[in-house]
């Protein structure tokens, strides 16, 4: 998702408006009619899967409408609610005369669609485009009993800037410059702080070994975007985190002590969060690497001699950023 939007709009030409669909409580409005009708499997099956309801507190809730709560076949039936949406679309603005969709026709429009399960975005030419498209959404929404939230479904100028999917989307100058979001930022911030909450009385290695998949995984989401300033940013900012429960720890104790007891040198770091065994990781240790786009048309499922390989081209790709001197090129 994120290497094709930045494919969509990183050049002069790209469109410069952009449709943000935010729909309604999308698994819980789905129609059962809808579902039992349009999904080819066992309907006997199907429905128990929509009647199973959710248990909350011990207690059992039914579903008369939507798809199970948390359950694990509701994803996969709000997906299926909404593929079939990029036809609905392609047959507006792709469309020739003879009423054929052709990919390859010309797009004046400038019409391109991108959805991650419920979180959509799609490009337009001018913001008359961007509500023509957004009656289009409507139009495929109405039969499957969802609808687009008027308050959260927005038209904006890629001036302006975006979120999708953790990161803001947003030119400077003309130039695409993609970030991580600020709710994406406040929220890795939460989940370190919570974790300081309840780590009054932990040790510093079990402190550093809860911290790191947190620190590490955000960084890897986000090391595709325009992100090493906001990594020393938030660098920063769990560095006087880190300070803050040292000193509740060591009420008695100063500043010189606590960072003497907590940072050593590891490698050629003077000042590193670690132990004998465990080292903190740094959001910005993360690689900034460009992602790559891989083939619209491939099924992971069926061609999954072209998704081998893509991910071995891709593992040796960032190796090779990582260790210029390695033998692979």
């Amino acid at each position: 998702a994120y290497a094709y939007l930045h494919l969509c709009l990183s050049k002069k030409v790209s469109p410069e408006w952009i449709v943000e669909g935010d729909i309604k409580a999308c698994f819980d409005e789905i129609s059962h009619n809808w579902i039992l009708d349009s999904i080819p499997m066992d309907k006997r099956i199907l429905k128990e899967f929509l009647k199973a309801g959710y248990i909350e507190n011990y207690h059992l809730f039914p579903t008369e409408k939507g798809t199970p709560q948390g359950g694990p076949i509701s994803p996969i039936i709000g997906n299926m609610a909404l593929n079939g949406l990029e036809n609905a679309l392609a047959m507006r603005f792709y469309s020739r005369s003879d009423g054929t969709i052709d990919k390859s026709h010309q797009n004046r429009h400038k019409v391109s669609y991108v959805r991650f399960a419920d979180d959509l975005v799609v490009t337009a030419d001018s913001p008359e485009t961007a509500l023509e498209i957004i009656d289009v959404i409507q139009a495929f929404l109405d039969p499957r009993g969802l609808k687009l939230s008027e308050e959260k479904t927005l038209v904006t100028n890629i001036s302006e800037g975006f979120n999708f999917l953790g990161w803001n989307f947003r030119k400077y100058k003309g130039k695409l410059l993609p970030k991580p979001s600020k709710d994406s930022q406040k929220e890795v911030i939460k989940k370190i702080r919570d974790v300081l909450h309840k780590a009054k009385a932990w040790d510093q290695d079990r402190l550093i070994q809860t911290l790191n998949p947190i620190i590490r995984g955000w960084a890897q989401y986000h090391n595709h975007a325009v992100s090493s300033a906001i990594f020393n940013k938030l660098d920063e900012i769990v560095y006087n985190m880190l300070i803050s429960w040292a000193k509740r720890r060591h009420s008695n104790k100063g500043f010189t002590w606590i960072t003497t007891k907590y940072w050593h040198k590891s490698g050629k770091r003077k000042y590193v969060f670690c132990t004998e065994l465990q080292t903190l990781e740094r959001f910005s240790n993360a690689k900034i690497v460009r992602q790559r786009l891989a083939s619209l048309n491939k099924n992971p499922f069926i061609d999954k001699e072209y998704f081998e390989q893509w991910k071995f081209m891709e593992y040796h790709r960032k190796k090779r950023i990582t260790n210029p001197n390695s033998v692979l090129n």
